[in-house]
């Protein structure tokens, strides 16, 4: 058997534990690694603080009124001053943009591995994704408002709705894309077509999914936040709403802020994800 198919079938196969049989130079290199990231968070705060400075400075210059554009010192007290009733309006759109990621995730990468092993269904299921995908969100949430009331199940299928096609491209291409000359080595051994899907396909279509869920996830909170919109008794999306009605931009921007900082949170937390997980991948972007 060809050696070099041997060593890139090889590093499809699950390795020890993290840091278990690696060289020294690679143990070297973790401090390396280590100070990037940190490198990285300064440059992504020093940018974040220096616009709210700017943003501060704008304000107060110009002597902006509150109910046009208040200052983020402002925003912050307005938010400290409701905490309990945020963290609760947060927690609930949370549970319902978290429903709904789960969902969506779980259809896309359903739907992509059947089309991945039926090729004949691509054509119509597709046309069908992209007839769903194509229909505006806030034309359907008020049906499935009134359809299904003001409770949560209707904020989770919107969501669902708006994660699920990210995901069933970007895993369908990665299903769809395993390394020809181990995709030979895998015919050459006779393996099934289950085995070939799961001991070669899945793992190509990791780093897929994982682009795919750092996007599908921040549209989690924006899907959970418009449909919360089309009525809601609670939720980030009511409070927002209610804001706005009222010109009171301070609670609205108080939410706004919630909602930024869990989509870098869970941003980041995807990306550290996949670092950990997909450890195979590193070696081709290092």
């Amino acid at each position: 058997m060809d050696k070099s198919l041997e060593k890139r079938a090889h590093k499809l196969r699950i390795q020890p534990a993290w840091g278990a049989g690696k060289s020294d130079a690679e143990l070297l290199e973790q401090p390396s690694t280590l100070a990037n990231n940190a490198r990285s968070i300064l440059i992504a705060w020093s940018i974040i603080l220096f616009f709210l400075l700017a943003w501060e400075l704008g304000v107060r210059i110009n002597k902006t009124p509150a109910y046009l554009l208040p200052a983020p010192t402002h925003v912050i007290e307005t938010l400290f001053a409701n905490w309990d009733m945020y963290m609760q309006a947060f927690l609930l759109t949370m549970g319902e943009a978290f429903g709904g990621l789960l969902i969506g995730v779980l259809a896309g990468v359903l739907i992509a591995a059947l089309l991945t092993l039926r090729p004949g269904l691509e054509g119509g299921i597709m046309t069908l994704a992209i007839l769903i995908k194509s229909t505006p969100m806030v034309a359907i949430a008020p049906l499935l408002t009134i359809w299904l009331g003001f409770g949560v199940l209707p904020k989770i299928l919107i969501t669902a709705l708006m994660t699920f096609f990210p995901v069933l491209v970007n895993v369908l291409s990665g299903l769809q894309r395993p390394d020809p000359a181990l995709l030979d080595l895998f015919r050459s051994w006779q393996t099934r077509r289950w085995e070939v899907f799961l001991h070669l396909r899945l793992p190509t279509a990791l780093p897929y999914l994982f682009a795919a869920l750092k996007i599908s996830a921040p549209l989690a909170l924006i899907g959970a936040v418009v449909a919360e919109w089309t009525g809601a008794s609670g939720g980030l999306g009511r409070v927002m709403w209610l804001a706005y009605s009222n010109l009171n931009l301070p609670f609205l921007f108080a939410a706004i802020f919630i909602l930024a900082a869990a989509g870098m949170a869970i941003y980041g937390l995807l990306v550290w994800a996949e670092r950990h997980i997909i450890f195979w991948n590193q070696d081709q972007h290092s």
